[in-house]
C-alpha cells in the first residue's frame, strides 16, 4: 500500500533574518560602524527558513518527494512567518509542523556587509526545547523515511546523554520506518561542545539506519584529539585537506560497530564518503515493514566502501550544500538506486546547490539534476593512492576493494 508521505524530516528550524548592508561597503570598516547611539541605514531585509527541516526538507521537495517538515515554532509573529514560508512551497508541507504558546521561535539575523566576514546572531528559542513528544509519530507512521538534523543545537537532544534523541529514533523505528540523522559542530566553549557526544551516539546510533555527519562534526564528537591536531595542522583554515582514506574507514567503522547500518561523510569540496555495514544488517533495516526506505538489494549494497569527488560548478554559495547532498542520498534510497548511482547523485544534488547564493535557488528536479549527469557533466580529478582502493571509471569514484 502506497504510504502518503515519503519522508518526514524534522529537528532544527529557524527564521533567517538578512539585511541588505551593501550600502555600507564604502563606509570603512562595519565592525567599526557598531557603536552605541549609532544609526546604521541598511535596505530591505530577505526573510528565509534555515536549518535542516527547510533546507534538507524542501530539497527533498524539489526532487519531487512527497514530505512533511516537523520543526517547532511558537504561536508568535515569527512562527507565523515560517509556516508561511514553509507552505508556500508546496501546499501541506507544513502540515506537520509543531506550535507551542510557550516559547518564542527560533531566528538568526545574519550580517553580511561587503569584503567581512558573516556575524550571526542566533536565538535557539523553540529548538532548545524540542523533544521526543514533539514527534507527531502518527504523520511519522505513514512515511516510509524519518531524518532528523542538528541536535547540536537543540538541548533537549543533548542533555542527559542525548536520551530524548535515542526515545525519538527508538519510537520510530517501532514504525518500521527508516531513520537518517545528521549533525552540526557545536561550539567547543558551550553546553553542546561539552556534551559526552560518544556516549549519546552509542544510545542512538542502534536505533538509525542511516548517519550523515560532516566529517568535521564527527571527528570532533567522536575523535577530539585527531580534530584539534588536523586543525593545528591547517593553521586555522580547513582540515578536509587532511583527511585520508584510513582516517575515513577508521571512524566509518566505529560509527558501524555502535549500530549504523550506512555511514555517509560529508567532506565539503572533497566529495562525500559512504560506508555501509553486512548484508544481513541491511536486510534488517525496518525488518518487517512494507515501502520503507531500505536498499532495494541490501547484497549489492553491503560491505561497500566508496568516496566520490564533487561535481564541477559555477560556485556562488555553499549555504545548505550539505543539507542538498543528503536530499539526493536519500532519494538515491527512496528511488531504490544502487549504492554508487545513490552516491553519485548526491554530489550531483550538491553541485547544483551551490550554484545559487541560497539553499534552494540552485537546486533541480530530479529528472533534471539525472539528465544533467547522463549528459556528461564532469566531477573533479581525484586520485587516491592508499593501498586497497581502485577507480570506478563508469560513476569516476574510488572503491575499496
Amino acid at each position: 500500500m502506497t504510504k502518503p508521505f515519503e519522508a518526514v524530516v524534522a529537528g532544527h528550524i529557524c527564521l533567517d533574518i538578512i539585511p541588505d548592508l551593501s550600502r555600507v561597503a564604502s563606509a570603512g570598516s562595519f565592525t567599526a560602524l557598531l557603536r552605541p547611539g549609532q544609526l546604521i541605514e541598511v535596505g530591505n531585509a530577505a526573510l528565509s527558513t534555515g536549518g535542516p527541516v527547510s533546507n534538507t526538507g524542501l530539497a527533498l521537495h524539489i526532487l519531487g518527494v512527497r514530505t512533511q517538515l516537523m520543526g517547532k515554532v511558537g504561536d508568535d509573529y515569527l512562527g507565523q512567518v515560517v509556516q508561511q514560508i514553509v507552505a508556500d512551497h508546496g501546499p501541506g508541507l507544513d502540515a506537520g509542523m509543531v506550535v507551542d504558546g510557550r516559547v518564542g521561535t527560533s531566528y538568526t539575523v545574519i550580517l553580511n556587509p561587503p569584503r567581512v566576514d558573516r556575524i550571526f546572531l542566533h536565538a535557539p528559542a523553540a529548538n532548545h526545547t524540542f523533544g521526543a513528544d514533539d514527534v507527531r509519530y502518527d504523520v511519522v507512521a505513514q512515511a516510509r523515511l524519518f531524518h532528523f538534523g542538528y541536535p547540536p543545537l537543540m538541548r533537549r537532544m543533548y542533555e542527559r546523554d542525548g536520551e530524548q534523541l535515542a526515545e525519538i529514533f527508538r519510537r520510530v523505528r517501532e514504525l518500521g520506518v527508516t531513520t537518517s540523522l545528521d549533525m552540526a559542530v557545536p561550539d567547543p566553549a558551550s553546553e553542546a561542545g561539552r556534551a559526552d557526544w560518544r556516549a549519546i551516539l552509542r544510545k542512538t546510533l542502534p536505533y538509525v539506519d542511516v548517519f550523515l555527519p560532516s566529517i568535521e562534526e564527527i571527528l570532533f564528537m567522536v575523535r577530539r584529539s585527531t580534530y584539534d591536531t588536523l586543525l593545528a595542522q591547517a593553521e586555522g583554515g580547513s582540515l578536509l585537506p587532511f583527511v585520508t582514506p584510513a582516517l575515513l574507514s577508521g571512524v566509518s567503522g566505529e560509527l558501524l560497530g555502535m549500530g549504523a547500518r550506512i555511514v555517509g561523510l560529508k567532506l565539503g569540496d572533497r566529495g562525500f564518503y559512504v560506508r555501509t555495514a553486512n548484508a544481513e544488517a541491511l536486510a534488517a533495516m525496518a525488518a518487517g515493514s512494507d515501502g520503507n526506505a531500505a536498499p532495494a538489494d541490501p547484497a549489492g549494497w553491503a560491505d561497500r566502501e566508496l568516496w566520490t569527488p564533487c561535481y564541477r560548478a559555477n560556485l556562488v554559495g555553499t549555504t545548505g550544500a550539505g543539507d542538498s547532498t543528503i536530499a539526493g542520498f536519500l532519494v538515491g534510497l527512496l528511488r531504490g538506486l544502487p549504492a554508487k548511482q545513490a552516491v553519485t547523485m548526491a554530489v550531483a544534488v550538491g553541485g547544483c546547490n551551490v550554484e545559487a547564493a541560497d539553499a534552494l535557488g540552485g537546486l533541480r528536479s530530479w529528472e533534471q539534476t539525472v539528465a544533467r549527469v547522463e549528459a556528461g557533466w564532469a566531477k573533479h580529478p581525484m586520485s587516491l593512492t592508499a593501498p586497497g582502493w581502485r577507480h570506478d571509471a563508469e560513476y569516476d569514484l574510488w572503491e575499496r576493494a
